[in-house]
């Protein structure tokens, strides 16, 4: 089958995965498409970028259409990369992999653009992870399907949020979740997008596994001595303990960042750089402090 691509979504991830694409394309031949949530026809980058005009804009409702609709979108592909999130609600991660099934699709990467569900187990302080589990129990209970699921860890951005409550920098305040010495894996959207691209156009195929993937792994110690040095200046630095975080919990359920919170304590968060797909192919990626000065320093 010819190759072509359909990324699902145009966030962050999604831009980045199109990006990727786009400069993969200059040297291989392949087509790109992008599924768009209809209503934001029009008003999407995508249209009105000169950048994009041969991408192909497919477009659909993923919580209104039913399975078969997407399928008929998604089988004129040879494989789908999901770039869609959390955000249009839950079961929406299971739908769209049983719309993917249901068209045969080749090949397929699922939105597990994060931790490593698989240690973490159902049942965590985050609920939509559970969903995760869900959509890789579909994908290994079958086999027309190859599917590859891309472990990246927290999204770089998603540490330096204010509300995810662990670098605050208007107050140059670092909070460490649990204890100092646990460490966090942190992939940046650009590295997200330009690995997973790398992966699927490895020779031999990387098929039916996880792959893990990471831009930095830092402990919260690290973290605090690196804004130190980019800043310049000594953060406070705030230990929330565990017990801390359930108790934050308990007191506000509905707080999905004390939900975040404490999660990112388990295991499962956070994996060594020398067991990752760009250390064993020498890949550079962008570290914490190389991003920040990218995405904030430079900025201000």
């Amino acid at each position: 089958m010819e190759k072509s691509f359909l990324v699902i979504g145009t966030g962050e991830v999604g831009l980045a995965m199109l990006n990727s694409l786009l400069t993969f394309q200059q040297t291989h031949a392949f087509k790109i498409g992008v599924l768009i949530q209809r209503s934001r026809i029009g008003m999407d980058e995508i249209s009105q970028n000169e950048k994009y005009k041969n991408i192909k804009i497919e477009t659909a409702d993923l919580v209104a259409d039913s399975r078969t609709s997407l399928a008929d979108i998604f089988r004129n592909y040879d494989s789908v990369i999901c770039c869609s999130g959390f955000s249009i609600g839950a079961g929406m991660q299971v739908k769209i992999t049983e719309a993917v099934l249901e068209a045969g699709v080749r090949r397929y990467i699922p939105w597990q653009f994060g931790v490593d569900y698989d240690k973490i187990g159902k049942g965590s302080a985050q609920p939509v992870f559970d969903e995760q589990l869900d959509v890789r129990h579909l994908l290994r209970s079958q086999n027309s399907t190859h599917w590859i699921i891309v472990s990246t860890g927290m999204i770089t951005s998603f540490l330096f949020r204010e509300d995810f409550g662990v670098i605050n920098l208007k107050n140059k305040i670092v909070s460490a979740l649990g204890d100092w010495k646990h460490s966090l894996t942190l992939t940046s959207c650009e590295d997200i997008g330009a690995l997973t691209v790398a992966i699927l156009f490895r020779t031999p195929e990387l098929l039916d596994q996880v792959v893990f993937v990471a831009g930095d792994t830092v402990t919260f110690e690290e973290i605090a001595d690196k804004m130190d040095t980019l800043y310049n200046t000594k953060f406070h630095r705030v230990l929330l303990s565990i017990p801390v975080l359930k108790e934050n919990l308990e007191k506000e359920p509905d707080n999905i960042f004390n939900r975040y919170r404490l999660v990112f304590t388990q295991p499962g968060v956070t994996w060594p750089m020398s067991t990752t797909f760009n250390a064993q192919n020498g890949i550079l990626t962008k570290g914490i402090e190389q991003w920040a000065k990218e995405n904030i320093l430079e900025q201000q």
